[in-house]
């Protein structure tokens, strides 16, 4: 494995894991690479401790061959001889440290498991290995890649550590998430003036609307993002996760967190993910039981949807009302803006805060490790429609399995029960039409008739809204 002009130095330390230390906080092996050649170290800055190191090894066993003694002739006369002696020492000493790191370095890549690797090199023993093994950890380092085990054990680790402090995991969504961002070019004529009044970015904790020229781009953060980031932070450890390139994305880091308190290197864009347009949960260093998501596309989360706060999507620029095919006008045509007090933002901090409160019971016990913060999720977001009984009227089509609509599902996670047809026990018609029979019946009744936009505002808000704010329109009929 190893040349013949190259040797292999295997140094355990304390320091910081590629600019991860305050992440990981473990200690792991770094594999220095060292050339005979030109006594110097490829990809460390040890070199002088080595070479100092080495030194002194050296010298030691020469001092021990020649004790002090007084000055004298004899010395002079000795000088050659002692000299000499002390050179044939020292080729003695070298030729055995060779032969100790030579049957170290076969002993230790015989036996080593290959955690990760760097540049395809195990970053224990060395080794190169051509097949891409491990799972890529880019954000970290962009060579980094780690095993399985590895990855379960620092997890492990990680998770004991955080819990002791009281913190979760959470994972954020950027666009119509925390921010809404649009190309300089698809800026209408309506928002035009949002050109000048863009925010220095002398101050950038105190703006909220940025021109980005170098990625000709403008950037307006969500009403409370700043609040929300301080707060959030006393209960979790956040990640930025985003569809979005990385130089999209630190960009959009370096405004949220400008003074890089919040998110440290936990930064994690498109190149990162390890399945095509999907979004998942093996690239961040935290155990599945104890991370939330804070997302606005449920389908990007396909293998994590119990750990998913499905967020109201934030449309400022009129690019992201045609993004979705909205026929309206967007927040910023409107020249108006989400209200921070009980905006998306202050909504669901308040949803974490429960969570957080819940899953740290100490009436439960101390044992945070024999939680899973998906329960408690689940638990909370089960009670907001509880009680109801609920039939859809030409919502979806008849061809189509009621119980796999997208509604039907969100309604029975709110809690309530979902039917087909209606009795005295149904206390809600969802429909967009009150003349079909149903609504009709409802009506009759005295039973509630909302609009399908009650369901989803319940969903968003996580709470369940007055019926009589979502009417449904007269205008057709069955």
């Amino acid at each position: 494995m190893f040349s013949d002009d190259s040797r292999w130095v295997i140094v355990c330390h304390r320091e910081p894991w590629l600019g991860y230390e305050n992440d990981l906080k473990l200690v792991l092996p770094i594999v220095v690479q060292m050339s005979v050649a030109t006594d110097s170290l490829v990809s460390s800055s040890s070199s002088d401790d080595f070479a100092a190191l080495l030194d002194a090894e050296l010298d030691s066993d020469s001092s021990d061959g020649s004790p002090d003694q007084d000055c004298s002739d004899d010395e002079d006369n000795n000088a050659e001889g002692a000299s000499a002696s002390i050179l044939r020492i020292k080729r003695r000493k070298v030729l055995e440290m060779d032969t100790r790191v030579e049957v170290q370095e076969e002993a230790t890549t015989d036996s080593c498991t290959h955690p990760g690797f760097l540049r395809d090199m195990c970053i224990c023993c060395g080794k190169r290995m051509d097949d891409g093994a491990g799972v890529a950890f880019g954000y970290i380092h962009k060579d980094l890649r780690l095993g399985s085990d590895e990855v379960s054990r620092l997890r492990d680790a990680d998770v004991r550590t955080l819990l002791r402090n009281k913190k979760l995991y959470l994972v954020l969504d950027l666009d119509h998430t925390l921010l809404n961002s649009t190309r300089l070019e698809d800026i209408n004529s309506e928002e035009d003036y949002l050109k000048s009044q863009t925010d220095s970015f002398e101050d950038i904790s105190k703006g909220s609307l940025f021109r980005l020229d170098k990625i000709r781009m403008m950037t307006k953060l969500r009403p409370y993002v700043r609040t929300f980031l301080q707060e959030a932070s006393n209960m979790f450890e956040m990640y930025i996760y985003t569809m979005g390139e990385r130089a999209y994305a630190i960009e959009m880091a370096k405004l949220l967190d400008p003074g890089n308190v919040y998110f440290n290197s936990r930064v994690i864009s498109k190149a990162d993910c390890t399945r095509r347009h999907q979004k998942g949960l093996d690239v961040v260093l935290g155990k599945d039981s104890a991370v939330l998501i804070l997302d606005d596309t449920e389908a990007v989360w396909q293998r994590h949807k119990d750990n998913l706060i499905l967020m109201e999507r934030y449309h400022y620029f009129s690019s992201s009302c045609r993004q979705f095919g909205f026929n309206c006008k967007s927040l910023s045509e409107l020249k108006g803006d989400e209200n921070e007090a009980d905006g998306a933002l202050a909504t669901v901090l308040g949803v974490l805060k429960k969570i957080h409160s819940n899953f740290f019971n100490p009436e439960h016990g101390d044992d945070f490790a024999a939680r899973d913060v998906r329960q408690v999720l689940r638990k909370i977001r089960n009670e907001i429609l509880r009680g109801c009984k609920i039939v859809f009227s030409r919502v979806f089509s008849t061809e189509s399995q009621a119980e796999n609509h997208h509604l039907w599902k969100m309604a029975e996670q709110l809690g309530a029960t979902c039917a087909v047809e209606v009795d005295s026990s149904v206390t809600h018609v969802v429909s967009e039409y009150a003349g079909t029979e149903k609504s009709r019946w409802a009506v009759q009744n005295g039973n509630f008739l909302v609009h399908p936009k009650w369901l989803e505002a319940a969903n968003y808000l996580w709470s369940k809204k007055p019926e009589q704010q979502f009417p449904v329109e007269l205008t057709k009929s069955k």
